[in-house]
């Protein structure tokens, strides 16, 4: 799979189920078993109060579905929700293409800090774009599950 362009573009209704189906593809690489990936699909469900509550974009490469990040305003700040970049994707720029698009979105919302919660196998991908750890936070899908909690100073 060749450096071919990746453009982003606005989510629509008709766009939910098939980027929820990436995220849940995304997150399954990791090596996730049935019984965890069975916890994580509410979580990981793009909904139709996702495109009014939050900011979502979808990456696309030779028209084919490539990555999807969620932002959502917080009290002090933004936080991302979902940034998955489809397994054949990764390692090709997608994902470094969608945080940028997540610090624009939390820099429109003035926001100082931008908040992750991330995978454990995430944190490297973050750490690379300049999010420092700073704790963790408990899982939203896993009862006793922690995750690392990352922050993106911008400004």
């Amino acid at each position: 799979m060749g450096k071919m362009p990746v453009t982003l573009s606005s989510v629509t209704s008709a766009d939910l189920a098939a980027m929820s189906a990436l995220c849940l593809r995304s997150k399954a690489h990791w090596g996730y078993d049935a019984v965890f990936m069975a916890a994580c699909r509410e979580e990981l469900t793009l909904t139709e109060n996702d495109l009014d509550t939050s900011a979502l974009t979808a990456a696309w490469r030779d028209g084919a579905l490539a990555g999807v990040a969620q932002v959502k305003p917080e009290e002090n700040g933004a936080e991302i929700w979902k940034l998955f970049v489809d397994p054949p994707h990764m390692g090709t720029g997608v994902g470094r293409q969608l945080f940028a698009w997540c610090v624009a979105q939390a820099e429109k919302l003035g926001a100082a800090e931008l908040r992750i919660e991330a995978d454990p196998e995430a944190v490297p991908f973050y750490q690379r774009m300049g999010a420092k750890i700073t704790g963790s936070a408990p899982s939203g899908s896993i009862p006793g599950r922690r995750l690392p909690l990352l922050r993106y100073t911008l400004r």
